[in-house]
Order: structure tokens, then sequence, then C-alpha cells
């Protein structure tokens, strides 16, 4: 998660689902968001046959 100064958002990456992408005005409503979009790619990879990655654990750091 970042904040973009250009875009006044938190913008929520979810790299082990391509093009899985979330923002909002907050960091809570950016997180909220990312949950909601994380679970409509997966339904939507479901729907369409595709593999869905395992997780690969948590990032320790960065």
């Amino acid at each position: 998660m970042y904040a973009s100064r250009e875009d006044d958002a938190f913008i929520v990456e979810v790299p082990e689902l391509p093009g899985c992408m979330a923002d909002g005005a907050t960091y809570q409503k950016a997180v909220s968001n990312a949950e909601r979009v994380i679970g409509e790619w997966v339904e939507t990879a479901r729907d369409l046959g595709r593999s869905i990655p395992e997780p690969r654990g948590r990032l320790l750091y960065a």
C-alpha cells in the first residue's frame, strides 16, 4: 500500500493476483475496498475456470 499525492488516495496493490488493486480516500477505506476486490477477483477467476494462486505469505519488510 502507498499514498498517492497525485490521486489524493491510498493505493493497495495485490501482487499475487495480476491486475488486482484498489484505492480509497483513507487507509481504512483502501483496505476495505481491497478486501472486496480480492473477493471479486477470486470469484471471477473461478467462474472463468482460471487457477487461483496460492498465497506466498506475508511481506516481512520492504
